[in-house]
């Protein structure tokens, strides 16, 4: 489904001022996907405890038009929203106590072309989940957010590329 991309490593820094700042990069994320690349991403997100994981995931969903409330999906495992032609599927995997509880949930269905995956915490589903599009790495440096996004496929490129 994602094609690597070549061994160049591609990756930008944003820094993000506030909470508000996060959830616009989310939206950001949304209108790219819908309106430049028509595909699905997969996203792994990594940060300590409330970095803004779940506030960026918030964003994107908020983005493709969804009204409600976004939770972190940290005791299901997986939150999802079907927004009418695209479905965000928010993974939470902290909790994850064994990577084979993924199989039994069906990880795999979850991955397609009409699919946005955040997944916090990927590393407890190592060689089970779909292979990133984008990484994106949040801390916080004073009061800032700061991200750091690397794209691993041709379409991470072209979202990372659109960002700009």
């Amino acid at each position: 489904m994602n094609e690597p991309i070549s061994t160049t490593l591609v990756e930008k820094k944003f820094n993000l001022i506030d909470e508000t700042a996060t959830v616009n990069f989310g939206k950001k994320l949304a209108e790219i996907v819908k309106n430049k690349l028509n595909h699905g991403i997969v996203v792994y997100l990594n940060g300590d405890l409330g970095a803004g994981k779940t506030t960026l995931t918030r964003g994107f969903v908020q983005g493709l038009g969804h009204k409600g409330n976004v939770k972190s999906p940290t005791y299901t495992l997986v939150e999802p929203y079907d927004l009418g032609d695209w479905q965000v599927y928010h993974f939470d995997l902290y909790r994850l106590a064994d990577p084979e509880e993924l199989e039994y949930m069906g990880i795999r269905d979850y991955f397609n072309a009409q699919s946005n995956c955040f997944i916090e915490w990927p590393e407890k589903g190592t060689g089970l989940l779909a292979k990133p599009d984008v990484t994106v790495n949040i801390e916080y440096q004073n009061e800032q957010r700061v991200l750091m996004v690397i794209a691993h496929t041709t379409i991470g490129k072209q979202l990372l590329s659109a960002l700009s």
